[in-house]
């Protein structure tokens, strides 16, 4: 333990400054002790910056892509495409696991020296805000890499993550349970909201946390969990906050931008370049949408030979966490398991209207008209495909939904993903179980 600890600890030193602005001073004991909150927004901008890049990663093991053999970086990507995560190429990109840590070592030097140190102040309670907000958001995270999905019936026994609330380095870290991981996380969400200042943050900042951003994502967080009524009522709170959609009939602009009318929290590099650089869209993706009247097929893919290559990412400007179409999805859906099948059809029409065209969304509107309640089901998590392909969504949903049995064809080889497969739930990397035996 003590190894990785270390390594922890190093990555965190190199989070204390920005730029070349050292600011911190290092304690005999090896403790970073900031003192305002000038000295500690800029430690919360390094952990904001430094936020893992593994929702591209996820991506990987979907059916929205195939990889492509013919680039220099296949070998770094091909064995995740496989579903390979014991005993890999060690070319093989890991899924981040001390990255995670290092930024939780600094939200845990903000939330527990933060509060003591820092004057009283309303910028004060705004970084502890983050903090808690940021720190809740990254173990969400890690649970639904690392952990099974959420089932209450089985949520307490289920192995999830290791939960690090300290600022020990020498703390042995050993996996909480799913349940635990989701406590922690709604427990982190509720000392923010209490703390919370800033509504909204604006254009620029919005990698920051809001209280609009909170609600985002108690709104997901109770949709994962299963609890419906909660689930409703976030999701419309944000609506009335943040309800804007674009409308892809007029916007030139992808939704997932981070100046996007949508934008909510835009902290995720979902898409980077070196994925997209690897991999094309796979078929499956690109044949669920109607190219004459989806306006999101033109902004999100770009022919290239008789392949698409995915173009609503790849540079920062397409940060995304949460946008407005998230939650309208989360309401229909919502809405549909409390036996609200017409409310949540009308809700999910809106989305519709704004990236059909008019004749498009006519006829979405006749197709959904007579569908029963497992049949619109069915086509939300198809619309969820479509409306947010590359986001870093497909992942969670395939795994919360149905496990469905997945096909990649790499290098000649036909690898599978069986229904329900156990590689549903991603190993703890190797590197990570090497320092620490009780992982």
């Amino acid at each position: 333990m003590r190894k990785i600890t270390t390594i922890i600890a190093i990555a965190a030193l190199s989070l204390s400054s920005i730029g070349c602005d050292r600011f911190l001073d290092i304690q005999p004991e090896g403790k970073i002790i900031p003192v305002s909150v000038e000295d500690y927004r800029k430690v919360l901008t390094s952990a904001y910056s430094k936020y893992p890049v593994h929702k591209s990663l996820t991506a990987l093991r979907t059916d929205e892509m195939n990889i492509d053999e013919n680039v220099n970086e296949f070998n770094v990507y091909r064995e995740i495409a496989m579903w390979k995560d014991s005993n890999t190429d060690q070319a093989t990109a890991e899924f981040p696991w001390v990255s995670f840590y290092s930024v939780n070592f600094y939200l845990n030097q903000i939330i527990n020296e933060g509060s003591k140190t820092m004057a009283d102040s309303p910028e004060k309670q705004q970084i502890l805000a983050e903090a808690y907000a940021l720190r809740a958001y990254l173990y969400f995270d890690m649970v639904n890499l690392y952990g099974k999905p959420y089932n209450s019936a089985t949520a307490a026994t289920d192995r999830g993550v290791p939960v690090s609330l300290e600022i020990d380095l020498e703390q042995v870290l050993k996996p909480s349970s799913v349940q635990e991981v989701y406590n922690q996380v709604n427990a982190d969400i509720a000392k923010a909201e209490g703390l919370m200042i800033e509504e909204k943050q604006p254009s620029g900042i919005n990698y920051r946390f809001s209280k609009v951003a909170l609600k985002a994502f108690q709104a997901r967080t109770a949709l994962y969990q299963g609890d419906w009524n909660k689930a409703l009522n976030f999701s419309e709170q944000v609506m009335t906050a943040k309800g804007d959609l674009s409308n892809l009939n007029t916007a030139t602009t992808a939704p997932n931008h981070y100046a996007s009318v949508e934008s909510i929290l835009a902290l995720d590099n979902a898409f980077n370049i070196a994925v997209q650089n690897v991999s094309f869209a796979s078929t499956e993706l690109t044949s669920k949408y109607n190219t004459a009247t989806d306006k999101r097929f033109a902004l999100y893919f770009q022919k290239n030979g008789s392949k698409y290559k995915v173009i609503k990412g790849g540079t920062t400007d397409f940060r995304v966490s949460f946008r407005s179409a998230e939650m309208y999805f989360i309401k229909a859906e919502a809405l549909l398991k409390l036996n609200r099948l017409s409310e949540a059809k009308d809700t999910l029409l809106k989305v519709v209207k704004n990236r059909y065209t008019p004749e498009g969304y006519t006829a979405v509107q006749n197709q959904i008209s007579s569908m029963n309640a497992t049949e619109f089901m069915t086509f939300i998590l198809d619309e969820r495909f479509r409306e947010f392909a590359l986001e870093g969504h497909r992942w969670f949903d395939l795994r919360r939904a149905n496990q469905k049995k997945i096909i990649h064809n790499v290098n000649g080889t036909e690898y599978i993903l069986q229904q329900n497969d156990v590689r549903y739930t991603i190993e703890f990397p190797m590197s990570a179980k090497k320092n620490n035996p009780l992982l």
